[in-house]
C-alpha cells in the first residue's frame, strides 16, 4: 500500500487522537495492561498541538485519505504527552547543546510493520538535522523502542512513570546522535 506523509494540521487532530487510542489498545497490550493504557491516555498519550502549530507533527495518510499513523519531533523541552499533561515545557531548546524530541509515534494496527514508522523516523531526523540539532532524544513506549532500537537509538534505564489512580507505566528514555550525510 503507497503512503503519504504530510505535515498534521489542526483538522487532523480528531483523527490523530483516535489513531492513538487505537493503536496503543492493540500494539501496546502486549506490553501494558488496558488499566494503564486508558490511564495514560489521560495526557501521557495523545495530541500534542504545539507540533502541530510548529509544523514537526507529520500523519501518514492512505490515497482514500484517512490517517494511518503519526509521528514527530520537537524544538521544545517537553519529552512526551498530549496538551492536557500539566508537566508541559513551551520553552525552546537550543540546538547546539540540547537534542532534539522525537514525539508521538503511533501507528494504525492494520498498517504496522509496513515501514511507515520508519518513514516518518528518517522524515524528522532530517529534519531535526536541517534546524541544527546533533542529537535526538524519545521517550520511548516498550512497543515503540523496538522500531528506535533498529534505527540506532540507544535506551537509558526504564522509568516507571506516574498515572492517575496510583498506576504507573513503564517507558525507555533512549538517545540518538546524528549524522549529516556525507
Amino acid at each position: 500500500m503507497d503512503y503519504t506523509l504530510r505535515p498534521a494540521t489542526l483538522d487532523d487532530v480528531p483523527a490523530i487522537h483516535e489513531l492513538i487510542a487505537r493503536s496503543i489498545h492493540a500494539l501496546g497490550a502486549a506490553d501494558y495492561t488496558r488499566a494503564q493504557i486508558e490511564a495514560a491516555l489521560q495526557g501521557a498519550f495523545g495530541v500534542d498541538t504545539a507540533l502541530i502549530r510548529d509544523g514537526t507533527l507529520f500523519v501518514a495518510e492512505t490515497a482514500a485519505r484517512e490517517v494511518v499513523a503519526c509521528g514527530g519531533w520537537s524544538r521544545r523541552r517537553t519529552l512526551f504527552g498530549s496538551d492536557a499533561r500539566a508537566e508541559r515545557d513551551e520553552t525552546l531548546l537550543d540546538p547546539k547543546s540540547d537534542p532534539a524530541r522525537i514525539r508521538a509515534f503511533f501507528v494504525a494496527p492494520a498498517h504496522a510493520r509496513h515501514g511507515i514508522g520508519r518513514a516518518l523516523l528518517t522524515r524528522c531526523e532530517a529534519d531535526a538535522l536541517r534546524a541544527g540539532f546533533s542529537a535526538l532524544e524519545t521517550m520511548a513506549t516498550l512497543p515503540g523502542m523496538r522500531l528506535y532500537g533498529q534505527c540506532g537509538y540507544v535506551p537509558d534505564p526504564t522509568i516507571e512513570h506516574a498515572l492517575p489512580d496510583g498506576l504507573t507505566i513503564r517507558f525507555v528514555p533512549m538517545r540518538k546522535t546524528l549524522r549529516p550525510a556525507p
